[in-house]
């Protein structure tokens, strides 16, 4: 399966669009969930972040054709795309809505392209980025007191509200448990006490490796 080349702050996607990270996913030596995708795999879809960008911006198709069986499964996943050690665009998808492999290349395109708290990468830019991927478990139902901090990240919904925070959030902020609830439901526009009072609460985990020292 081909993906065409479109032009830069063009949706990504024709049916569902990823979504800005809230926070920068730092620290490519933090393993969450370690160990699920292969050195070899991992370095597949490193590779196929950097040419999902530069087949964009040289008006080229790639193919989406998982490598592997394992790859072809739904995932979420979050692209992060650094210049020089600063952030330059990170977007995600927070459902396993797509294969794995596809969702990369989505998102390291969102990332460069759609990220609309950044301009759009350049080409010289492309040369020169470090991607971080972050490749998101199934949400699955959770009670308050079986969430681990830097393990489990959290989407809390209600009213028609979602909020998302990554494994990492927490361990960077130095946040309890109960902190990270409460961050969750601010990110969704919740009351900080929502996940009390009947909210939805998810966790899943990620696999976070990438470029960046």
């Amino acid at each position: 399966m081909p993906m065409s080349p479109h032009p830069p702050n063009s949706p990504a996607l024709p049916h569902s669009s990823p979504s800005p990270c809230a926070e920068p996913v730092t620290g490519s030596a933090l393993q969450l969930d370690a160990g699920e995708f292969s050195a070899e795999e991992r370095s597949s879809l490193l590779r196929l972040a950097h040419d999902s960008i530069l087949s964009a911006l040289e008006s080229r198709d790639i193919s989406l054709d998982p490598p592997t069986p394992h790859l072809s499964e739904p995932r979420g996943a979050f692209t992060s795309l650094y210049f020089h050690g600063e952030l330059r665009g990170c977007v995600g998808y927070i459902l396993p809505v797509y294969p794995v492999y596809r969702a990369v290349a989505e998102t390291a395109r969102g990332a460069a392209f759609d990220d609309n708290r950044f301009s759009p990468v350049t080409y010289k830019e492309a040369l020169d980025l470090e991607v971080q991927l972050s490749i998101l478990s199934p949400p699955r139902p959770i009670r308050p007191e079986e969430i681990e901090v830097g393990w489990h990240g959290l989407l809390i919904s209600s009213h028609g509200r979602r909020g998302l925070l990554l494994p990492q959030v927490p361990l960077e902020h130095g946040w309890d448990r109960v902190t990270f609830l409460e961050q969750t439901c601010l990110k969704a526009g919740l009351p900080t006490d929502a996940w009390q009072k009947g909210a939805s609460i998810e966790a899943f985990t990620a696999e976070v490796f990438g470029e960046k020292a």
